[in-house]
Formats: structure tokens, sequence, C-alpha cells
């Protein structure tokens, strides 16, 4: 499996987790006892399905190899074995932020290492 895996955050939730110094999740990640991630493979259909519309988003890759044994791969959507993270997310994981802007035909992407 890949060693970078990638997490989609709004703008606003992601700069206030650098101030801390931290990332603690989303509402959905703290609701559900751990934060979501996506490999390469996995996170373009993340973004349709759970960010459809929505703008101010940035696209953070992680070096999951960082993370240790508080990251687990578990049977999620259809199947697929997701990236969850049973822990809070060091600033020191983050290999980049880039924006991950609204096209016409939803989010546009960079290249993903991975895929």
């Amino acid at each position: 499996m890949s060693q970078i895996i990638y997490k989609i955050a709004p703008e606003a939730l992601w700069r206030e987790a650098e101030k801390n110094g931290r990332f603690t999740g989303a509402p959905i990640d703290i609701a559900d006892g751990f934060i979501h991630f996506s490999t390469a493979g996995q996170v373009r259909e993340t973004a349709a399905r759970h960010f459809a519309g929505q703008t101010d988003l940035l696209l953070i890759a992680i070096d999951a190899a960082k993370l240790g044994g508080a990251l687990k791969y578990e049977v999620s959507r259809g199947g697929a074995l997701f990236p969850h993270l049973y822990a809070e997310l060091g600033l020191d994981a983050v290999l980049w932020v880039k924006p991950l802007p609204l096209g016409a035909n939803g989010h546009e992407f960079p290249t993903l290492e991975g895929e």
C-alpha cells in the first residue's frame, strides 16, 4: 500500500489545526472515534461522496509511516480497506497542503503519488 494517504478538510478547520499544532479531526471523525483518510485511489470518490459542491477545501498529504500503530486499514465502503487513525494527527506527518478547488465537473485534484 502507498505510504502517502490523504485527508480532505475545510480550510478553516485545517488552519485551526495548524495554529494548535495538531489535527483532532472533523466532526465526523470525532463522532466515529478516528480520523478518516483515503488512499490516492480512493480520495476522488471520497470527495464526490462526502464533499460534493463544497468550496474552501484543502487536500492534505500525510506520510503514513509516521503514524505508527495508531493507523489501521479497515474495511469500509464496498469492502475496500480505508486508512483510519486512532489518534490525533501530528503535523510533523504532513507532507503538503494544497487547495482543492471546485470546478465545473467536481473537485480538481493535483497529481497524486500512488495513483
